[in-house]
């Protein structure tokens, strides 16, 4: 059997790790993953040796443009998520994305899988948000066959942000402060779930559009206390009021330039939205983890729940 070539951006993140993490055991698949940030890469080269990763920026062409050759499909999954400033937002997730579908298109790569994000359908306004949703446009401008992937907010193993900072937060302080009463809805996915669907696409080379939510919907407050009861750590949950929580992480983000919850963040987080909540299962052909189920995976699972990337 001749593996099929898999080319993975973003590959040392949150989404690439877990991915490969689930795939490279397979037989049929070469996987080959690409990121730009050194410490995840040499973390990744650490924690999956056996898999071929390239440390460059693919918002810049470059001879790593030619990697792609003999390619059958592209996980386009680079993505700046938090900062501070706007044009890292462009330059990985909309300048790198250009470069990327100009080198499949010369390669002759016939498909990818886009990830996109929930906060195209958001009611947020914010570098992200506007980033996200000119990516988009260009994964319909590409001409190239393709399915693009809606996640809502994820978790799970080498999660460095929201969850899995807040868990390790709960560890360095005595108190985990909660913004207002903590009844902002939530709908977690487990990113273990969202790389079954990926590798469902590459299978079948789904297309369409698809938004793929956390199917338990919970109270962030409700969440953390979760959270709290599986890790048991030293923080004690308090309550404080919202214009504090946000006075913090501005006080925060003067001495830190790359703040790991933002002002931005917290805005978008007490937004009181319900994103839709689809049968990407069934869709998909694949089994959804229960929430707590995946929790438990995510922070106690012995060989990677305590792999955490850098910022």
């Amino acid at each position: 059997m001749t593996a099929r070539k898999i080319f993975v951006t973003g590959a040392a993140g949150l989404v690439g790790q877990n991915l490969v993490a689930r795939l490279k055991g397979r037989r049929d698949i070469e996987l080959v993953g690409i990121d730009k940030h050194a410490a995840n890469v040499a973390l990744f080269r650490k924690v999956h040796p056996d898999v071929t990763i390239i440390e460059a920026d693919v918002s810049q062409p470059g001879p790593w443009t030619d990697s792609l050759a003999g390619a059958d499909a592209v996980v386009i999954n680079q993505a700046q998520i938090g900062g501070l400033v706007e044009d890292e937002f462009t330059a990985n997730n909309v300048r790198a994305t250009e470069v990327i579908l100009d080198a499949m298109r010369r390669h002759g790569i016939g498909y990818f899988v886009g990830i996109s994000s929930s906060v195209v359908n958001s009611l947020a306004d914010d570098f992200y948000t506007r980033s996200k949703t000119a990516q988009e446009q260009l994964f319909v401008e590409s001409g190239i066959p393709h399915v693009v992937l809606r996640p809502t907010l994820m978790f799970g193993w080498f999660d460095r942000k929201h969850l899995g900072w807040l868990r390790r937060f709960m560890d360095r302080t005595p108190v985990f402060p909660i913004p207002g009463d903590g009844n902002y809805p939530r709908q977690p996915l487990y990113v273990g779930d969202f790389v079954s669907v990926i590798a469902a696409s590459l299978d079948t080379r789904a297309t369409g559009v698809h938004d793929i939510s956390g199917h338990d919907k919970i109270a962030y407050g409700e969440l953390i206390a979760t959270i709290h009861d599986i890790v048991k750590p030293r923080a004690r949950l308090v309550h404080i009021p919202y214009h504090v929580f946000w006075g913090l992480l501005w006080l925060y983000a003067r001495f830190n330039a790359k703040p790991p919850f933002t002002t931005s963040q917290l805005e978008a987080l007490v937004i009181p939205e319900v994103f839709p909540v689809a049968d990407w299962p069934g869709t998909f052909g694949v089994t959804r983890t229960p929430l707590r189920q995946a929790l438990e995976e995510t922070f106690l699972d012995p060989a990677y729940g305590r792999i955490v990337l850098e910022f």
